[in-house]
Formats: structure tokens, sequence, C-alpha cells
């Protein structure tokens, strides 16, 4: 029945192939991919899914369910597909939309014979307020018994950590005055952030080495000659576990609130965009899929441990809910990092979506290995539920 998975995604290759290139070419930023779901859903129908639009209430989100009618696990796929401002797809979600669907699709093909039911996740906005995360608070995510998805890089690598994160914002009011003329009769905004920035660095100094607080300035004043009386600062809090961010943020607000006591302004708090959760990778389940690449023909010794250093994802919410991996699939020669023009270009390649074909089928085979051995999705559990 593994041959089958295989040889269902192999016949609608150039489907997958000629859906990657199309929404590669129509980038659409967070909570604005009408087309990319679009075509991933009408895909999704043609391989007699059930469809769930604007899941969530999110208008570009969607649950499709491909259900056996028999007992036996539930295997989650997610999909991503939003762009970003100015370089488009060089996180290559193209290929990550498409993975998530041709996997489900694949599995689907033989759940009539060994049971259980596939669920393809649309998740739009990773980037920004990602998806995922609306839908692990309202716990959807509870109705699976694993979820996966694999994102393109320029190496193999198996599902790792990620950073918990916060996005904190800070607007300062002060007074207007002319900053020549009478500047005795303002209060400087900007001074504010200045000195929540000097605040900050000052605490860089008695943080974990995991920590991570950067942050920039959105809106300081329009013209030199005038005390700016409103100006906002915007950081990113990030840390290896949910706990120490919840700390760390705590700290930075104090750094905010002496910066208004210094400088005579006023402050207001709030998070500009959602939180995301620390990635727990399931090392079973991840154990599973690098089995199946190497089944597919990846050397085992181009599968590497996750490298140093690390961003936030909204699969960390998921993994908090459900047993989870997040691998990578090579899809370049060169070392190009994602979020730059020369990654989405390595994206729209002919090896980018040979990649994107390898990933999908080792979703699938590694779906099938949960669905029809107990013991794997036993200890699969027993770890998740060490973890929590």
């Amino acid at each position: 029945m593994k041959q089958t998975i295989i040889d269902t995604i192999e016949q609608h290759k150039k489907t997958f192939e000629e859906i990657s290139i199309y929404i590669g070419e129509n980038p659409e930023l967070g909570h604005e991919e009408f087309k990319a779901s679009a075509i991933l859903i009408k895909t999704l129908l043609d391989h007699d899914f059930e469809i769930e639009r604007e899941f969530c209430g999110l208008p570009t989100a969607f649950r499709a369910v491909f259900d056996s009618g028999k007992e036996g696990p539930v295997i989650g796929f997610m999909s991503e597909y939003d762009a970003l401002p100015e370089v488009g797809h060089a996180c290559g979600h193209n290929l990550i939309g498409t993975m998530g669907i041709a996997a489900g699709i694949g599995l689907s093909k033989v759940l009539a014979e060994i049971g259980g039911k596939v669920i393809v996740y649309g998740t739009p906005a990773e980037e920004t307020k990602g998806g995922k995360v609306t839908m692990a608070e309202k716990d959807i995510f509870s109705e699976l018994d694993v979820a996966m998805m694999v994102h393109p890089l320029d190496n193999n690598m198996k599902s790792g950590a990620s950073l918990a994160m916060d996005a904190i914002q800070f607007e300062f009011f002060g007074k207007a005055a002319h900053a020549a003329a009478s500047p005795h009769m303002g209060i400087n905004a900007l001074d504010a952030v200045i000195q929540t920035f000097n605040s900050i660095n000052a605490l860089r100094q008695h943080v974990t080495s995991d920590a991570r607080i950067h942050g920039i300035i959105p809106e300081g004043g329009k013209a030199a000659n005038v005390v700016p009386d409103y100006a906002v600062a915007q950081f990113y809090v990030r840390a290896a576990k949910r706990e120490y961010v919840n700390e760390l943020v705590e700290k930075v607000k104090k750094c905010a609130e002496g910066a208004a006591l210094q400088t005579g302004t006023t402050f207001k708090v709030s998070n500009y965009e959602f939180s995301y959760d620390d990635m727990i990778s399931n090392d079973t389940l991840s154990e599973a899929f690098t089995n199946e690449l190497v089944s597919l023909g990846i050397p085992v010794e181009e599968i590497y441990e996750q490298r140093d250093g690390s961003g936030s994802l909204d699969m960390g919410n998921v993994s908090q809910a459900v047993p989870s991996i997040h691998p990578y699939i090579k899809i370049c020669n060169e070392a190009y990092a994602c979020h730059t023009h020369e990654f989405r270009e390595a994206a729209m390649t002919d090896q980018a979506r040979e990649a994107m074909i390898v990933g999908a089928k080792s979703m699938a085979l590694t779906g099938y290995e949960v669905l029809t051995n107990p013991e794997l999705l036993q200890k699969i559990k027993a770890e998740f539920n060490s973890m929590k």
C-alpha cells in the first residue's frame, strides 16, 4: 500500500508542480491568500475531500477532511501559502502549501483499506498573525493524533526546536513644541523610545543565551524642528521556552515604564502580532519521517540535526497540543537564507519541485506508518505526554 501512496503522488506530480508555480507567481500576503487557498481547495475537492471554508473565521483558511468511515488514528498535514512583502515567496510557502495537500491526497487513497482519517489544514498568515495560533486557541488540533509539515531549506534537516515569541508594541505620548523656539514646552516621546532601547540593551547582559530581543522604531516624529508628541517602538521577545518569554516580557515592559517616568511621557503597551509558542518536536515521529526520507533515496548522512539558532513558528503552538514535526527539505545547493531574493528564486526551480514531491511522499508514508503501527503511535504519544 505504500507503493499506492507513492504512485498516487507521482501520477499527479504535474498538477502539484503547476500549483506550486501558480502560487509562487501570485504572491499574496497573510489573510489575503485568496488565489492560493482557492487552487488548493479545488484540488482537494477533486480528490473527494470535504471542505470547510473560512475555517475558524479566517477568510483564507480551510479544513479538508478525508474520512475512511472506519476507526483509526487521525493524521494532520499543514499547508502554508502566505508570501512576504516585497520578496514574495522567499520562504517557499508555495512549496509548503502544495506539499500539505499532496501528502493528504496520497495518503487518502489507502484509507479505505486501513481506516482512519486525514485532515489537511489551510493555515494562512504564518509570517505575521499565524492562522495556526487562532486554531490552537480554539483547541482545533486536539482532534489529531499527529501533525506534520515540511519546510524548504538549503539542507535536509530533522525537526527541531523553535523559539517562543511575543510581539510587543509601546506607544509613547508626549507634548509637541517647537524644537528650537520653545523646547522647554515639549515632552519628547521619541526620547522615551530611545531610552527604552537603551534600557533593553542593558537588560541583554542579564538574559540567557537563547534569548533574543530586537526591535524597530516605526514612528518617531515627522519633522526635526518639532518635539515629537508620539512615538512607537516594536519588539520581538524570544526564548527557547514560553515561560521565559513571559518573564522577559515583564522586564521589557519595566524598561518602557522607566523610560516613560524619566521623560514625563505616558505609554500604552499592546501585542501587535500573535504570540508563538516554542516548537516541541516529537523525536519518535521525527525518526519515522527520517526513515521514509531514506527509503526514498535521501542518504542518511545528508539529513542533519537542526543547526544552532532558530526563528519562531506558529507550528510551535500546534506542537503544544499534539505530537508534531516540522522537518526541512533541501531545495538548493547554495547556502541561501530564507526571506531573501535568492531563496525566492530557488523555490521556483525544478530542483525545488522535486524536493517538494519527496517531502510530500515522506509525510504521507509517515502517516501510513502511524495509521498501521499501533506500537509506533503509542510510543509517539508516550513521548508527547512526558514532555508536557
